[in-house]
């Protein structure tokens, strides 16, 4: 992408030790319309970087008296505001991965594709020209957070979608607006139901490709056969039913952020596939003899432990380490609990707005009672509770059931208001005594997961058993999908005769 004629030309620094390659470089930054210097050497691009600012630095990691990664050091110690890309030779993913760590903006394989050269080169050009620089510690996971990096009010509104005020919430947007501002892979940690998505959305709005598109894509969800179409695309007539020329999920996603959430439930067929598109930033479609180069910021998100996965071969280790450059681990409620009052204001004024209801406010002791719950699905697990409450509100009474482990929890009963008068509290009522159980009836579980994991597992075996361990048709039988059964088989650690003992159905 080249200068606007009345912008002032972008200063770049070339720092490479081969003559021709520094030369082919200078030549296509100068026919981009930038201001280009270039060093041969560490201590070359030392002598120019103390007589000049400049808005990128390019620099090889291999030099004749030391790294590119000195650079960047430099770069980052004196808090300078030049944006670094390193070149790495092919093949070398563990340096790329160690630049990006350090806090370089993005990495290029060696031998450069020109395209991509040109392209990373904008990008980087493009963040350092932002209304909102960072600090240049910023770039550092573990550095300062940056100094206006959520303060576009997209980026404020994505931030503020992560409702809460807690120690560790504020912990996770902190590094959020630390690491929106480089290229670097991020993987989202978290259990089901804690705001992965949302984690993901306030990354690519604190991002400088917050103006960019955002695809969001479920992994699990994309039937096995076409998985490669949906991800590159295909061309018409590539396979039945294609129809026409479509683009995949990193042709929609150029310039902006790709999320492939629950990457841990992609196919290890698939998983290569990935891994090659995400090195060499370029993509085939389905049918098509030619690649298309692509820009999109990666970031991914799993409830599963990838590393767990990586030691069962489940999960390709290279792929593993390509994703999880930067982690952002979302804490369970059970960790905030002091967030609970403004989640439940902000969700109860959510599900009003939609239901066209007013907003009633909380009672302390439902709060108090509310901490006091496991809530093992999280967020989302609250969000249903009180929608359910609101769904099922009945005559004056607002019903909420709150199941806590092996017992029901108190309902909430509140009056509801008349026209134009201020919403009630919601208050939780007192709960009668539980039954006790009859005579001879089974004991109620002490570990209620572990009790429906035994459950699960004995249905799923006796059906495998009875269909002949076809999982295609215990799986119709159970009105599941391949993919589900074989998930429920590889968590439960259930034996399938024929198995190779390392191939446990997550594919």
């Amino acid at each position: 992408m080249s200068q606007p004629a009345t912008a002032t030309p972008a200063h770049v620094l070339v720092v490479d030790d081969e003559p021709d390659l520094r030369t082919l470089y200078e030549l296509t930054l100068l026919r981009e319309g930038y201001r280009v210097e270039a060093a041969g050497s560490v201590a070359e691009a030392r002598g120019l970087l103390g007589e000049h600012r400049y808005d990128v630095v390019i620099t090889d990691m291999r030099l004749p008296d030391g790294i590119g990664l000195e650079l960047l050091q430099d770069l980052l110690v004196q808090q300078r505001p030049e944006r670094c890309v390193v070149m790495t030779a092919y093949g070398s993913a563990e340096n790329a991965v160690e630049a990006l760590k350090a806090g370089a903006f993005d990495y290029l394989t060696k031998p450069v594709d020109l395209r991509q050269f040109r392209a990373v080169v904008a990008s980087a050009i493009r963040e350092a020209a932002s209304p909102a620089p960072r600090a240049r510690a910023a770039g550092r996971a573990d550095g300062p957070a940056p100094a206006g990096a959520a303060e576009t009010p997209a980026a404020q509104g994505a931030l503020e979608r992560m409702v809460g005020s807690s120690a560790a919430l504020r912990t996770v947007k902190d590094r959020i607006a630390k690491v929106a501002r480089s290229m670097a892979p991020v993987l989202v940690r978290g259990e089901s139901g804690t705001g992965k998505e949302l984690a993901a959305r306030a990354l690519h709005a604190c991002s400088h490709r917050g103006d960019g598109p955002f695809v969001a894509v479920n992994c699990g969800a994309i039937p096995e056969a076409l998985l490669e179409a949906e991800f590159f695309g295909a061309r018409k007539g590539s396979y039945t039913g294609a129809l026409a020329d479509r683009e995949g999920y990193f042709q929609a996603a150029r310039g902006g952020t790709l999320f492939l959430d629950e990457i841990g439930d992609l196919p290890l067929a698939m998983q290569s596939k990935l891994l090659r598109a995400i090195q060499e930033r370029q993509v085939r479609a389905l049918g098509s003899t030619q690649e298309d180069t692509v820009d999109v910021r990666i970031v991914s998100a799993t409830h599963r432990d990838l590393a767990a996965d990586v030691a069962a071969g489940r999960f390709r280790q290279d792929l593993y380490y390509r994703l999880n450059v930067i982690e952002v681990v979302l804490p369970p409620l059970r960790e905030r609990r002091e967030d609970l009052p403004e989640l439940v204001r902000a969700l109860l004024a959510r599900i009003a707005a939609d239901s066209g209801l007013p907003v009633p406010q909380v009672a302390p002791g439902a709060l108090e009672q509310l901490a006091r719950l496991p809530l093992p699905g999280n967020v989302r697990e609250l969000e249903n509770l009180l929608h359910r409450a609101m769904a099922l509100a009945d005559g004056h009474e607002l019903q909420l059931d709150l199941l806590c482990g092996e017992e029901a929890a108190p309902a909430f009963a509140a009056t509801q208001p008349a026209f134009g008068q201020p919403a009630p509290a919601i208050a939780l009522a007192p709960r009668a005594p539980a039954a006790q159980p009859a005579a001879g009836s089974p004991p109620q579980p002490s570990d209620l997961q572990a009790w429906l994991d035994q459950q699960e597992r004995e249905i799923l075996v006796r059906t495998l058993q009875e269909t002949g361990f076809n999982r295609t048709a215990a799986a119709q039988r159970l009105g599941l999908s391949l993919r589900q059964i074989r998930y429920r088989i590889a968590r439960l650690a259930i034996a399938v005769p024929g198995d190779d003992p390392q191939d446990t159905g997550a594919g």
